[in-house]
């Protein structure tokens, strides 16, 4: 049974972060005629589309991907509990599904600051992918930046949000517990 709640969760988280990276594409004002955000789009606008249909932007929130997240979320909890369970309890899913998306979230996140380090050291001359990662984790940063400046050419920055990220999971989960 492990094997099979390893599947599903793997498989929903999996479009539940490409879901919440076209969000904060937009959000981020990315530039979409990147390779990497092109992938993002055409992954989701056969569920995104239908939707915006119904739910409009909000000052240049894409909510209506937002709310694809929720649903995403919902069913991997769903599904999970009517697998595992054979019982629904809608308090519970909700409950669940807005967790399960503050914790994707939070580690979409991490792991766009994660591989932005680590391209930052490899990567050799323009790199598409850095250069939307980049887009992505500059407003994050660029706040930072003012109160720890880079120190002997290292910039510390990706390091404090990183553990600010960390030290908000933790709390979530501390809330939840």
């Amino acid at each position: 049974m492990n094997a099979m709640q390893f599947l599903i969760s793997t498989l929903f988280d999996l479009f539940l972060m490409v879901v919440l990276l076209r969000f904060w594409l937009q959000w981020a004002k990315a530039d979409f005629y990147n390779p990497m955000s092109q992938f993002v789009v055409k992954a989701t606008s056969f569920a995104v589309n239908p939707l915006r249909k119904i739910i409009p932007g909000l000052g240049g929130l894409d909510l209506a991907s937002l709310l694809l997240a929720f649903i995403v979320a919902i069913a991997k909890i769903s599904t999970l509990m009517l697998v595992f369970t054979g019982a629904w309890y809608a308090q519970l899913v909700f409950t669940e599904a807005f967790v399960t998306l503050m914790q994707k979230a939070l580690s979409l996140v991490f792991y766009v600051l994660l591989i932005r380090a680590i391209l930052s050291w490899v990567s050799q001359g323009y790199n598409p992918i850095e250069a939307v990662f980049h887009q992505l984790t500059e407003p994050m940063l660029k706040p930072l930046r003012k109160i720890i400046p880079p120190m002997g050419g290292l910039d510390l920055s990706v390091l404090v949000l990183i553990i600010g990220i960390q030290f908000l999971q933790m709390l979530l989960m501390d809330f939840l517990a």
